[in-house]
């Protein structure tokens, strides 16, 4: 069954890759000629348009400037009719992935002679969200539901205070007040622009917290945890203080400073001596941090088309007793082969020196968003690795309901969008001291089917059908929203 599994995904992927070509020239969904209703430009193919004026409505929230900074094309910039199409999709798609809008229009308004008018027209989200919080702590459903037996004890819950977008300047405020698992506070501001030629941010982040459980080691690929009623066994605090550089459109530079503290009980210590490494209950250490990101993608919560990258670079400690240099690639790669029907391809890789790293700094695999698809069940602890994903899908439903009618005539808009998908994964870990750990230091491949279901503000839940290479098989559940 495992072997006709993977034989099965070798012939089909390399079916649709060899036809992928014969299919590059269809029609994207989504893409045409926008243009004012009933309007016709009657002029050579090698005339030149002067964009006159760019009118922006529906942003009631929103400065026209931060709209306007999406743009690839400004007033008095002269384009061929194609080209200004061309723009208008782009626009479209990068107004989109700022995450501020429903549903955008970029559209021919009026033309004179070779002079023309645009029109761009938003429609915005809701902004401030006060919601409570409830979730386990465990790094995904099936691991909290299955292995701990959905306890309550391992359950963060509290409040979220959410203003996206709070002074119309798509500069977020995020403020967590949490208990429960751990009692913890987070303050994060982002003000993409602090310069009136709209280039360079700066983010804030602060966190505090303590629990009175805590992760002392991994073993068999599982992470071990120790738990004391009477008292906190860690606690820590987080700052950081990040400069952005946005020259253009599609690549970002990130510059950080940070500060940390960590501290754990001495049971911790007496149970891994190497946790902090030298038998050591308290650490702190600043940190200093690159980061390069690029994306050019239809939608950046779930792309069907384009490409993103991410390289990162950060030095910690910065004395003996701990320093550790880190360097991370990532990297998305997507192809609209036919109608509703997508390639696509993700990778990752990490280093981390030296190689004598503490535990509390080689988590690696199967924390955050940093897993391979398969061995949810699993953390494989590391000093380098990498992964390579890759799957097909089809959208095969696609509904666009429009509910709460409003007395001015509008409705809330709620897309679904439903795609059916295969999958595969490989990927490697290197760890010069694995212990008992059995996943580490040799190839791991997994493969599986799934259902994403996509819908309003980026909200995604993927249920996924998966199998190892150690003979295991189960459904999983994953979902991704931005609160």
């Amino acid at each position: 069954m495992k072997y006709g599994f993977w034989l099965f995904f070798v012939l089909l992927f390399g079916h649709f890759v060899l036809n992928a070509q014969s299919f590059n020239n269809d029609h994207y969904p989504g893409e045409g000629i926008p243009s004012s209703p009933g309007k016709e430009i009657n002029q050579p193919a090698s005339a030149l348009f002067v964009i006159r004026n760019i009118d922006i409505t529906g942003n009631k929230k929103t400065k026209p400037d931060i709209i306007l900074r999406e743009l690839s094309f400004k007033s008095g910039d002269q384009y061929l009719l194609q080209d200004i199409v061309t723009k208008f999709q782009t626009a479209r798609q990068q107004l989109l992935n700022t995450a501020l809008f429903l549903d955008v229009v970029v559209a021919l308004k009026s033309f004179e002679g070779y002079n023309v008018d645009v029109l761009v027209e938003v429609k915005e989200r809701w902004y401030l969200f006060p919601i409570p919080y409830f979730k386990p702590i465990d790094r995904n459903f099936n691991q909290w539901l299955v292995e701990q037996n959905a306890s309550m004890k391992r359950v963060n819950y509290g409040i979220k205070l959410l203003y996206y977008n709070s002074t119309g300047r798509n500069d977020p405020i995020r403020v967590w007040l949490l208990s429960g698992y751990t009692h913890q506070v987070n303050v994060s501001y982002d003000r993409p622009y602090i310069d009136k030629a709209l280039k360079w941010g700066l983010n804030f982040r602060f966190s505090m917290g303590k629990s009175r459980e805590a992760n002392y080691n991994t073993i068999g690929n599982k992470q071990a945890f120790l738990r004391d009623s009477n008292r906190y066994l860690q606690n820590f605090l987080d700052t950081k203080i990040e400069f952005t550089y946005r020259k253009a459109i599609k690549t970002k530079h990130m510059f950080g400073l940070g500060y940390h503290v960590q501290n754990v009980s001495d049971t911790i210590i007496d149970l891994n001596p190497d946790y902090f490494s030298g038998e050591r209950t308290h650490i702190s250490y600043p940190e200093l941090y690159y980061t390069l990101s690029y994306f050019d993608l239809d939608y950046i919560p779930y792309p069907t088309k384009g490409y993103a990258a991410e390289l990162a670079i950060s030095e910690k400690g910065l004395s003996r007793s701990f320093n550790a240099l880190q360097l991370s690639v990532k990297g998305s790669a997507n192809w609209h082969l036919w109608p509703k029907t997508y390639l696509n391809l993700r990778t990752f890789g990490s280093v981390k020196l030296p190689f004598n790293q503490p535990y509390f700094n080689k988590g690696l695999l199967g924390y955050n968003e940093t897993f391979m698809q398969g061995y949810e069940y699993y953390v494989i602890d590391g000093v380098a690795g990498c992964y390579l994903k890759a799957g097909l899908s089809k959208e095969f439903i696609t509904v666009k309901g429009n509910f709460l009618k409003r007395k001015n005539g509008q409705s809330l808009h709620i897309p679904i969008r439903i795609f059916g998908k295969i999958f595969g994964n490989t990927g490697y870990v290197y760890n010069p001291d694995p212990g008992n750990n059995h996943l580490n230091n040799k190839m791991l491949v997994s493969g599986g089917i799934g259902i994403d279901i996509l819908t309003i503000y980026d909200f995604t839940i993927k249920l996924e059908y998966t199998f190892n290479q150690l003979g295991e098989n189960g459904l999983f559940l994953h979902n991704k929203s931005n609160f």
